[in-house]
């Protein structure tokens, strides 16, 4: 019997860097510190220098780094944040957590991601700020959105939680707009061995505020500055983190290279490949997302020949339940998307053996 090849596989992963691994958890094992110790001031440190950025700060996950962006901002209540409307949830829990209404814009059909020329249309007196979303690990197209923010006095913030590494211009994300949110959960292209997440910024007085927040709303234990949450990035991951992020470049390249075998040679008529990137922006392929009318057909085939698949996403946010007052909401580009995409395996240690059967499978579909 053939063997199945996994979507992703993290073991296979995470042995890679196994032993540095072992040693780092042993280390903060001895130190005796366990939160908000010299292994996050560290990884913070590597973090921001890597993004570009003056400043980083661990949280305890991507959602809820995005939250601590927007409760630093002190926007009023049913303050409004533009967000692409086929964006994974948690991107629209942050705003509405926070009481402001995320405003759904469609995304571009031919690359996933916010339609830059469809936002200035949704701008009211009660915008505050853009959240572009750089989905799949695909590089939004910036320039004219922060024209936008700069003419109407917006923020820009980037959930960059599935594009660490990707550029814009030769920046990379993390460094576009004002500040950035990042999940390192395990199947990111950095994940760590649980959750986690960061923020990346310029603005020191934004930086040092969203530490205070992320802990209690304190600077000095016992003295709560802020109504903040308890969200720290734990420093058994954080020293993981800072083992596995001088390769993230080399694994992301290998990410590269299989989605270019693939959209170098798949040539089934049925499938909608998604598009290269345009000269001086990079994709980091966090997934590899194709589109087909018959996704169940094609998964179902796919998975008969021993070859995993997921879909990211089946239900958009206005048709979830948690949102029902959005259930009777009309954005078909959103739908279309939801309705026909199917993610092939990708990472790193995916074998260019592996990429030819899948896309020999593909064609013969």
């Amino acid at each position: 019997m053939c063997k199945m090849i996994p979507f992703l596989d993290l073991k296979k992963i995470n042995e890679q860097h196994r032993k540095k691994i072992d040693l780092a958890i042993e280390k903060v094992l001895e130190s005796g510190q366990y939160l908000l110790g010299k292994s996050l001031e560290k990884f913070e440190q590597e973090f921001a220098v890597y993004c570009g950025t003056k400043y980083a700060v661990g949280a305890a996950n991507g959602l809820d780094a995005l939250d601590l962006i927007i409760k630093a901002y002190e926007f009023s209540k049913d303050d409004e944040i533009i967000v692409p409307a086929n964006t994974y949830i948690a991107s629209i829990l942050a705003i509405s957590k926070n009481d402001c209404r995320p405003i759904l814009v469609e995304p571009d059909i031919n690359n996933y991601l916010l339609d830059p020329d469809l936002i200035e249309e949704k701008i009211t007196k009660k915008t505050k700020a853009i959240m572009v979303v750089h989905l799949y690990g695909r590089v939004t197209e910036m320039r004219k959105i922060l024209d936008l923010a700069k003419k109407y006095k917006l923020k820009v913030i980037e959930d960059a939680a599935q594009a660490h590494g990707a550029t814009y211009n030769d920046k990379k994300v993390g460094n576009l707009g004002d500040v950035s949110g990042f999940s390192f959960y395990p199947s990111k292209n950095l994940g760590c061995l649980g959750d986690g997440g960061a923020i990346t910024t310029n603005d020191e007085g934004l930086a040092d505020k969203m530490r205070a927040l992320r802990n209690y709303g304190s600077h000095i234990k016992y003295h709560n500055v802020y109504k903040g949450i308890n969200s720290r990035l734990d420093e058994i991951q954080a020293a993981i983190l800072s083992v596995k992020l001088p390769h993230l470049d080399d694994e992301n390249e290998k990410r590269m290279a299989i989605a270019n075998y693939y959209l170098n040679n798949i040539t089934n008529k049925k499938i909608v490949l998604p598009s290269a990137p345009p000269q001086k922006k990079s994709h980091v392929w966090h997934v590899f997302v194709i589109r087909t009318k018959e996704r169940e057909n094609l998964q179902q085939y796919l998975a008969e020949n021993n070859i995993q698949t997921s879909i990211h996403y089946p239900i958009p946010p206005h048709k979830q339940k948690a949102y029902q007052e959005w259930n009777h909401l009309s954005l078909p580009i959103t739908e279309k998307i939801h309705q026909e995409v199917l993610s092939l395996p990708m990472s790193p240690v995916l074998s260019l053996k592996e990429a030819e059967k899948i896309v020999h499978v593909i064609n013969k579909w």
